[in-house]
């Protein structure tokens, strides 16, 4: 049963309304300082360019590294109990809260030349610090606690009963984890990970501490933004709307998934294991 806005008290409608205002007018009061002449040649000077570029590429890569560790994190926080799990947890979650800044320092100390890794890569020939690969260590190390929390979320709301409906047929773990678990979290995982790209696009801080501003190589877009801020206005006025377009978009797909588990069923879990009983 839906609640209509008429069950509704009127001071809720009305906070409601200030709390939407709150986040629209800034928006359109952006979009209304926006030299439109001059847009197009703003958004695709050299810089800016350089600047979207680097950020697309170095997003992606951010992505993909969150989906590599992040599902077998979220699937052990999902599927196992054991002692120190919410310490675990609470650490995984921890940029969340954390200040950018702080994870940046915390890359450095620990990426850097004078790092607690840092100086054994050194002598390996690999340095990190101030690097394109600095600003991926950034994007993801700030992005990876999205899509952890979306899929571990998701993965506890489903349960185990379809897996267990697989492993009743004889399916071996693998079995049920590639042809069970993966597809009931499919929605999941894609909303996470187009989260985790938006949040890895909008990284500042810890690539501006870790990473640098160098261009071409570690410039990313926001910082192509806050640099254009004391130069030219109008130009960080111009890529920071083409940045909420992107987020638009990411929030619009995000929340376009389909339910998590929505056409699976017992029937579709037994005739998924069936064939696969008995293999490894």
């Amino acid at each position: 049963m839906e609640l209509t806005a008429a069950r509704l008290p009127r001071w809720i409608l009305v906070l409601a309304a200030v709390g939407g205002l709150f986040v629209v007018l800034p928006l359109a009061a952006m979009v209304l300082r926006v030299d439109w002449p001059r847009f197009i040649p703003l958004v695709t000077s050299e810089g800016a360019r350089a600047a979207l570029l680097l950020s697309l590429r170095t997003s992606l890569s951010a992505t993909a590294l969150c989906v590599v560790f992040g599902v077998p994190m979220a699937l052990v926080l999902a599927r196992t109990s054991f002692r120190g799990q919410r310490l675990l947890r609470s650490l995984v979650l921890l940029p969340l809260v954390l200040p950018p800044v702080v994870g940046g320092i915390a890359l450095l100390y620990t990426f850097g030349r004078r790092g607690l890794l840092g100086g054994t890569l050194e002598t390996f020939g690999i340095d990190i610090a101030f690097s394109t690969t600095a600003v991926v260590l950034s994007q993801t190390f700030v992005a990876l606690p999205f899509l952890v929390l979306s899929l571990e979320g998701a993965l506890r709301t489903v349960g185990t009963r379809y897996e267990a409906v697989g492993a009743t047929l004889g399916a071996t773990r693998w079995t049920v984890l590639r042809r069970i678990t993966v597809p009931l979290a499919l929605p999941a995982l894609v909303s996470g990970a187009v989260l985790s790209f938006a949040r890895a696009l909008g990284e500042f801080g810890a690539t501006l501490t870790f990473a640098g501003s160098l261009q071409g190589t570690t410039r990313t877009l926001p910082l192509e933004i806050y640099l254009q801020r004391e130069t030219d206005p109008d130009a960080a006025v111009a890529l920071s709307l083409i940045l909420v377009v992107v987020a638009i978009v990411v929030v619009g797909v995000a929340h376009g998934v389909r339910p998590l588990g929505g056409p699976v069923s017992p029937g579709t879990v037994a005739q998924s294991a069936r064939p696969f009983v008995g293999t490894r």
